[in-house]
C-alpha cells in the first residue's frame, strides 16, 4: 500500500495557494503601520521615507514565498528552532561497551 502525495496538496488549505491566515495578519499589520507612518510623518528625506516604508517592506520580504521553504518567516523560524534547540542524541550501536559485564558463566 504505497501512496502517492502530490507536493502540492496543502495548497488547498491556503488562502490564494500561497497564503496562511497569519502570513496575511503579519503583511496587513505591517502595511497599516506605514500608512499611519505616512499621515503622521512628513517624507522630508530619503533615511526617513526608508524609515517610514520599512515595516511593510520587512513584513512583505518575511511573508515572500521561496522555493523549498512556505517563506521567509518558516525559513527563519526553522532555523531559531534549530539553533536553540539542539537535541542529544545518544547512539548505542551493536559494538558499544556500556561499561557493563555481562554475568554469563563459562559453559565447562
Amino acid at each position: 500500500m504505497n501512496y502517492l502525495i502530490p507536493a502540492n496538496t496543502k495548497k488547498g488549505n491556503l488562502i490564494f495557494g500561497i497564503f496562511r491566515p497569519f502570513d496575511l495578519i503579519l503583511f496587513g499589520t505591517g502595511v497599516i503601520i506605514t500608512i499611519i507612518f505616512l499621515a503622521v510623518m512628513p517624507l522630508t528625506s530619503t533615511p526617513v521615507t526608508v524609515l517610514i516604508l520599512s515595516p511593510a517592506l520587512i513584513t512583505g520580504l518575511l511573508v515572500m514565498p521561496i522555493p523549498y521553504y512556505h517563506n521567509m518567516l518558516t525559513v527563519l523560524t526553522e532555523l531559531i528552532e534549530f539553533i536553540t534547540s539542539r537535541q542529544k542524541y545518544i547512539w548505542k550501536g551493536w559494538c558499544v561497551e556500556d561499561g557493563e559485564e555481562e554475568n554469563t558463566k563459562p559453559v565447562q
